[in-house]
């Protein structure tokens, strides 16, 4: 069930009414929640259902276990068996058909083509979510950050409920069970950020990001080599607004309708293409999957502990490991090491900048002179404006391999973006202004969202539901036919 869609609004009409009928029966409401992130779930197909039960049901009773459980030895080792049956699980959907295209090329190159077991897997929606917020459950267990949820309705409800449950926020066990325990109150904050967010996300998907793709992106990416530097590099700065604007407006309704229903999601984008570096970038982008990879992959291989060498490799795993869940594909495992490879460059570059600014401060504390050493705070305009403007070509760069359907399409791409020798057939006034619109919205003042449903307190629940009619049909009537899947429901 896609959000911009008749069905999720009847949908969620039925829930929003019948869930704040039942808010003094905290128990009864978390049963219906259930039952209606099941349907929703199940409104794709039924039958994975039951792979989502069978999901919260492993991390529930390892949980428990591991909860129970006094002897280090022992809970070391079920968490390992909970983050192995989980990688297990995602790993037979996501990747058993790649792993065995790459065995089979091997073999074939060897001389020992054989005939393997090749299975049709369909790859579940949403999969790599709840198996994220699933492990992340037992290791904060684990880590006795949180205490062992004794209810099993809570851990299958916090696993599966559905404003996130297919393209995230990956939601922290901390921040959303102890929601689970209180009463939910609706009060006038959440209502109008909540509506706020619905119609910000709407637009960013509807309009924005499909006009981008059926108008521009799709039509490039299908065949490269049929165009020239200035088509090529529209398209990418078209994809790079497309990908921020269909993502960052799924979590933005996910947030609105989980806040509907008087729950708080964090934030999961902060305007990334303001970013100066790619350590800031990976702050703003997709933050709840930033926290995730380095609270649960980073900081386990060492972090930034043990010296220069194991903090590059830690990093360069992360993002390398972090591109392969992205999907199996070699275009995914380089978008990785883009990263990882450039995060490690930085890193570097930084620390040898800090040896003479170090030593700066020291001369001017010896000679009587106060100096004060911030780059941050002292970074001027123009360097900042270069760093953003490098940070947000390497993402370009980066989002090339991302989007192309193959290795081959991706390096086509490349190579075309140096070949200008012919104008541009997609540099139309309405695409150029578009993405520069877009990509100038980042620069927005801070907290201009939040500061706007603060405004929107005052307009009543009256002139809210109608702000909100008014809004949808708005956007309903300006944007493009037809509703296209949200890009990371392949994810």
């Amino acid at each position: 069930m896609l959000f911009p869609t008749l069905d999720f609004a009847l949908f969620f009409l039925v829930v929003f009414g019948i869930s704040w009928e039942m808010r003094h029966r905290p128990e009864p409401r978390k049963v219906f929640l259930l039952g209606a992130s099941y349907f929703f779930y199940g409104y794709w197909d039924w039958r994975f259902t039951a792979l989502l039960a069978g999901s919260s049901l492993i991390n529930y009773v390892a949980g428990r276990l591991i909860g129970l459980s006094e002897n280090g030895r022992d809970r070391k080792l079920l968490l390992g068996m909970a983050v192995v049956l989980n990688l297990t699980i995602l790993g037979f959907f996501k990747y058993y058909g790649f792993f065995l295209d790459q065995l089979a090329e091997m073999l074939y190159k060897a001389g020992l083509e054989r005939d393997l077991p090749f299975l049709e897997i369909i790859l579940p929606v949403g999969i790599s979510f709840f198996t994220f917020q699933g492990i992340s459950y037992v290791t904060d267990v684990y880590r006795r950050k949180i205490e062992a949820v004794t209810s099993p309705l809570d851990v299958f409800l916090y696993i599966s409920f559905f404003p996130q449950l297919v393209a995230g926020p990956i939601v922290r066990a901390a921040d959303f069970l102890p929601q689970l325990r209180a009463e939910p109150r609706l009060n006038r904050s959440l209502v109008s950020l909540g509506i706020l967010l619905i119609l910000l996300g709407l637009l960013k998907k509807m309009v924005i990001a499909n006009y981008l793709a059926t108008e521009l992106v799709d039509q490039v990416f299908f065949d490269p080599s049929m165009y020239a530097g200035p088509d090529l590099a529209l398209a990418i700065y078209a994809y790079a607004v497309q990908i921020y604007c269909d993502f960052s407006g799924y979590s933005d309704i996910a947030i609105g309708v989980a806040a509907l229903l008087g729950y708080r999601f964090r934030w999961n984008f902060n305007q990334p293409y303001r970013a100066a570096s790619l350590k800031e970038f990976w702050r703003r982008w997709h933050i709840s999957l930033s926290e995730w990879l380095r609270d649960y992959l980073y900081k386990p291989l060492g972090g930034a502990r043990g010296g220069s060498f194991l903090t590059y490799r830690n990093l360069f795993l992360t993002m390398m490991l972090g591109g392969i869940w992205h999907g199996a594909a070699w275009t995914f495992v380089i978008w990785g090491l883009i990263h990882g490879t450039a995060l490690a460059a930085e890193r570097l570059v930084m620390s040898l900048k800090s040896v003479p600014a170090t030593a700066m401060a020291v001369a001017g504390h010896g000679s009587g002179v106060m100096t004060t050493i911030d780059p941050p705070a002292r970074a001027g305009f123009i360097s900042r404006t270069i760093g953003v403007l490098v940070t947000f070509h390497i993402v370009c760069l980066a989002w090339i391999f991302f989007r192309a359907e193959n290795l081959v399409f991706a390096l086509q791409y490349v190579q075309g973006l140096a070949n200008w020798s012919q104008p541009g057939q997609f540099t139309s006034p309405f695409l150029v202004v578009m993405v520069a619109a877009s990509l100038a919205a980042h620069f927005l003042p801070n907290g201009l969202v939040t500061g706007t449903a603060k405004t929107l307190e005052g307009v009543g629940p009256i002139g809210l539901g109608f702000l909100l009619g008014f809004g949808i049909l708005l956007i309903q009537s300006v944007a493009p036919e037809g509703v296209a899947p949200f890009i990371y429901f392949q994810f």
